[in-house]
């Protein structure tokens, strides 16, 4: 059994909405051992597994991230134009 919580559909939708059109998010989450982190992150994907939710991203130095939902505290989208894409060809 998971102590995962379920985020607010209108949420996740936002997530799926910045995904799409690549916007980049300043996130603030509980990582593992408990310290609250806080980055720009690029988002993904998101993917379930054992009936918990996770956002894939790419932080600020390039790193994958995979980040339960329920461990976001803070999201806003970060305006103005946003990083190219460096996978694109």
């Amino acid at each position: 059994m998971t102590d995962y919580r379920p985020i607010d559909c209108g949420v996740y939708s936002g997530y799926e909405i910045a995904i799409l059109r690549r916007r980049l998010l300043r996130l603030a989450w509980a990582a593992p051992g408990g310290v609250t982190r806080i980055d720009n992150v690029r988002p993904l994907d998101l993917k379930t597994r054992s009936s918990e939710e996770f956002l894939l991203a790419e932080d600020s130095s390039g790193r994958l991230l995979e980040i339960r939902l329920d461990h976001i505290s803070r999201c806003a989208e970060i305006p103005g134009p946003q990083a190219s894409d460096s996978r694109k060809n």
